[in-house]
């Protein structure tokens, strides 16, 4: 079976978020079992030297964008086992960054086809077409609209992955024929509610619509979930499935991992306690072995439950013994309130603005909890990151979050979890943890609990093989 994972990103190339974690990993999680993956992406130039020295130039072919053609270098790099394409155009990609730019939407329509064009110059057929998030959403709709009935393209199946529903590449109708070169038959595979909607084609077109995770498959078929969404997503409800995403094992590993002050495992997780004695001293907090320190990696925005959090936990720093460590940046009001919670009890909550990978890592392995209390997650790594370092999340049910964390209320958990998005019950769960702490000989079969997950690629990666082979039957 050969599999060609398309996304806009991948680590360590280049990446931005969980897609690119995903992109970097499971690839190779598949490579191991056996599957045929190959991963195209485009060749930005903020890619550093350090990964460019890697890549090999194959050839040139040009792509067909609406009326004219644009010029395509590809190269190519192994890293793990798995080979990676990079295509080249400096006219979309010699810029800073990935997204954000005024003409995104041509930048991954190109992206989008030439995928499906190079196919014949690196010699290489993939039996399924794995596609993620909108902006490789165009390529199941120009592989069913112009490429499966040609020769050398017979009988590909496609994949589309949501990794989150928020963002679908919409735009206006204008860009349909001279930008796209989408003819008008076509024209109802991509327009939703007015307006282009790379998302809807994949969801229209691909074989197969998954989620990254089972929980996040049913959620977006509520009009609370979906974005607006719903109506489609419902109507194809019977291609639609979920699969957990894992995280790299490899790579997060508090036995090996050199961010940290002192290295640990589920065996003697006693560097733990170093590790969180050297991260209060590094953000400022008093030194309190016995008071529970409590994690927040993120982005500073209303849906990770930000809102919650500036409801209450002020109060929670009068009521309890606790102490917190922030990290992440977003928008100005919750900044705002982070900094003056920070400058009001310096001792308490550490505070770093901004994202720091080193930084994110120490408090991984030396906070004892880790909040995570979103409105929506369609998969979220954080909490998993946090239980491969022995720390135990406190999450909303909602999302990967319900999928992976569940409550060590009946002594079999492995975290601690709301269900309704309201401070107080984010509250109560935060106590919860906190009273865990408290109690010694409990919290030790907490911490090791936590260490012993699997939050690996494994049981994902064998999920997708499966979805693959019914694809292919």
């Amino acid at each position: 079976m050969k599999v060609l994972f398309v996304s806009s990103e991948a680590s360590p190339w280049m990446a931005s978020g969980g897609l690119g974690d995903v992109a970097g990993s499971l690839p190779i999680a598949l490579r191991k079992r056996l599957i045929g993956c190959r991963v195209v992406m485009p060749l930005y130039d903020s890619i550093t030297q350090e990964y460019t020295d890697k890549m090999q130039f194959i050839t040139s072919i040009s792509v067909p964008v609406s009326w004219r053609r644009q010029y395509c270098g590809i190269f190519e790099a192994k890293l793990n086992g798995v080979v990676f394409y990079f295509l080249d155009n400096q006219y979309y990609f010699k810029r800073d960054g990935i997204y954000g730019h005024f003409d995104d939407a041509e930048r991954f329509a190109f992206f989008s086809r030439a995928v499906l064009e190079i196919i014949p110059a690196i010699d290489w057929r993939p039996d399924i077409i794995h596609c993620n998030d909108w902006q490789s959403a165009l390529t199941p709709l120009y592989y069913s609209c112009y490429y499966a009935s040609q020769m050398g393209y017979e009988n590909i199946k496609t994949v589309f992955t949501i990794h989150n529903i928020q963002y679908q590449g919409k735009y206006g109708n204008e860009l349909l024929e001279d930008v796209l070169g989408i003819a008008p038959e076509y024209y109802d595979l991509i327009k939703y509610d007015g307006l282009v909607n790379f998302m809807k084609a994949g969801i229209e077109c691909a074989n197969k619509v998954t989620t990254v995770s089972p929980t996040y498959a049913k959620e977006i078929l509520d009009p609370w979930y979906s974005h607006g969404l719903d109506q489609i997503l419902n109507q194809r409800s019977w291609k639609l499935c979920g699969i957990l995403n894992g995280i790299d094992t490899d790579s997060y590993n508090p036995e090996t991992d050199k961010a940290l002050w002192a290295n640990f495992n589920a065996d003697d997780f006693s560097g733990k306690a170093v590790n969180k004695e050297e991260l209060q001293k590094m953000m400022g907090l008093s030194v309190k072995p016995d008071t529970p320190v409590i994690g927040i990696v993120s982005r500073l925005v209303g849906h990770k439950g930000m809102d919650l959090m500036r409801e209450v936990l002020e109060k929670s720093l009068w009521e309890r013994d606790v102490q917190y460590v922030v990290l992440g940046s977003g928008e100005w009001q919750y900044e705002s309130y982070f900094r003056e919670l920070h400058n009001k009890y310096p001792d308490k909550v550490g505070l770093r603005l901004g994202f720091v990978p080193d930084l994110a890592r120490k408090i991984y392995a030396g906070a004892d909890l880790f909040l995570m209390p979103s409105k929506s997650e369609p998969c979220g790594l954080s909490q998993m990151i946090a239980l491969r370092y022995g720390t135990v999340p406190i999450v909303r049910e909602t999302g990967g979050l319900k999928d992976s964390i569940t409550d060590s209320g009946d002594g079999e958990g492995n975290g601690f979890t709301f269900k309704t998005y309201d401070a107080y019950d984010m509250l109560g769960a935060i106590y919860r943890g906190i009273d865990a702490y408290n109690n010694k000989d409990y919290w030790k079969i907490l911490v090791e609990r936590a260490l012993r997950c699997d939050m690996s690629w494994g049981k994902s990666a064998n999920e997708y093989i499966k979805m693959y082979k019914s694809l292919l039957k």
